[in-house]
């Protein structure tokens, strides 16, 4: 398989040959701004030499990619379709409304709000629709895999509310060890009566029982929010549950699994929230929407809502399986024993009680392996040293990878880590890693997922 079937494009040779619109903007580039234009230039050439392990980021289709480049940036565009504060909108509010009904229709629920800036700008929004300052909320802690807009306390969830956090299981014989204490979490609610109960996070690999936060919830009267960002593409395609229709409140980055452009989106089945949302989006915690972006999340949707995608998506767990898997036969240990989703944390102290996860992100990366230090639940070392690594597969398996070339990046680590990041080393597995990365080029035209068909979304999709 050489990136056709789940993957995008074909193999040409140089930094963006593989998609000429990216090519002419950079030879636009070279004539109004050198500077970034070299920058740009050594970027693609880092991004397509090497393999992407970082569980938050994915490759985008050319498509999604330059519809963020379009002249919808030169527009403000305040407010909502038919409502806006600005003339000449009549055609964001087609992309818009657009987007809007993509995203209902791939996600099954009633209504959508396409204009977050970000996650963590989504989080803000409902926050501010479903709370007062002061106002009490449950969710996982930061270190156990939560998010920082959960309650970290310098953020301003932790600085606007008051966080109570809900464990996991730590006890190292509990056959559940690491993963959420359902039992903990009612005792948590039924304590502390929290107005809002989140769930979803950054560091989880472990399958999400919707309906379980739900009653837990509705025992307590709270709202239950269940954030996604890292799995929505995996919900969207039945690769792990759906929030819906458990939750009240859903929100997600569009850029992780979704394989779209960087921004937010926050759901709802309810009319009256979803009033409250739209007002505490704008004016609440944005001014202009980002069109552009929008135009782009309307492209990604409709790129998810085709039968490739859920391929795609099974594709992404089927191969974050198998690197976990060959990870365990070479003596590393992976937190609560494997993974149900597109992504892992490595435990390092298996394999070297002086291994950290910052030295394993430096080293790795010298060999074209790009991962992220990670803490793991119970985390001895500080966030910047950490004992562990999270991996993940959205962009791997983008790149057309199926579970056969899991074992050789595997090995890849492996031979890396334990040189204990030695140049010569790190220079003879970065050669490999520029030779598979040739087998399987990044997006592009010609082929793949987004030519399936006749390479066109329906209106109404």
């Amino acid at each position: 398989m050489n990136g056709g079937r789940l993957g995008w494009g074909v193999a040409k040779v140089g930094p963006m040959a593989h998609d000429p619109a990216a090519e002419a903007t950079l030879q636009v580039l070279r004539q109004a701004d050198p500077a970034i234009a070299e920058l740009i230039a050594k970027e693609a050439e880092r991004q397509e030499t090497t393999i992407e392990l970082i569980a938050s980021e994915n490759h985008v289709s050319p498509a999604v990619m330059h519809a963020m480049g379009t002249c919808l940036t030169n527009k403000y565009a305040e407010g909502y379709p038919g409502a806006r504060y600005y003339g000449g909108c009549v055609f964001h509010d087609q992309i818009e409304d657009l987007a809007r009904e993509r995203a209902k229709a791939l996600f099954g629920c009633k209504f959508a709000n396409v204009q977050p800036h970000s996650g963590a700008q989504a989080n803000t929004a409902v926050f501010m629709a479903i709370m007062k300052p002061g106002d009490l909320f449950a969710s996982l802690v930061l270190k156990d895999g939560g998010h920082l807009s959960h309650g970290m306390s310098i953020n301003f969830s932790g600085v606007y509310h008051k966080p109570v956090h809900y464990p996991l299981h730590y006890a190292p014989d509990h056959p559940e060890f690491e993963r959420i204490d359902y039992d903990a979490v009612a005792k948590v609610c039924q304590e502390h009566k929290p107005k809002v109960l989140m769930c979803g996070y950054s560091a989880y690999p472990r399958t999400i029982d919707f309906k379980r936060f739900r009653e837990i919830a509705d025992s307590v009267g709270a709202l239950l929010v269940a954030d996604i960002a890292h799995i929505a593409g995996l919900c969207a395609t039945g690769a792990h549950p759906s929030p819906f229709p458990h939750a009240h409140i859903v929100t997600t980055t569009t850029h992780k699994t979704l394989r779209g452009p960087r921004g937010g989106l926050i759901l709802t089945n309810d009319e009256e929230l979803a009033k409250k949302i739209d007002k505490a989006v704008f004016p609440g915690v944005q001014g202009g929407p980002l069109m552009h972006v929008i135009a782009a999340k309307a492209v990604a949707f409709g790129e998810a809502l085709r039968p490739e995608f859920k391929s795609y998506s099974h594709q992404v767990v089927a191969n974050a399986r198998a690197l976990a898997q060959a990870l365990v036969a070479r003596g590393y240990r992976i937190t609560t024993g494997g993974t149900d989703n597109h992504l892992m944390l490595v435990d390092m102290r298996r394999k070297s009680e002086t291994l950290t996860g910052a030295d394993a992100e430096k080293w790795l990366e010298a060999a074209g392996l790009i991962c992220n230090k990670n803490g793991i639940p119970n985390d001895p070392k500080p966030p910047r040293v950490t004992s562990g690594i999270r991996l993940g597969t959205p962009a791997v398996t983008t790149r057309g990878m199926t579970v056969t070339e899991m074992p050789a990046i595997a090995g890849f680590i492996d031979e890396v880590l334990s040189a204990n990041g030695d140049a010569a080393v790190a220079a003879k597995v970065r050669q490999q890693v520029k030779e598979l990365c040739a087998r399987f080029p990044m997006p592009g035209v010609g082929g793949g997922a987004v030519h399936a068909g006749n390479g066109r979304v329906a209106a109404h999709a």
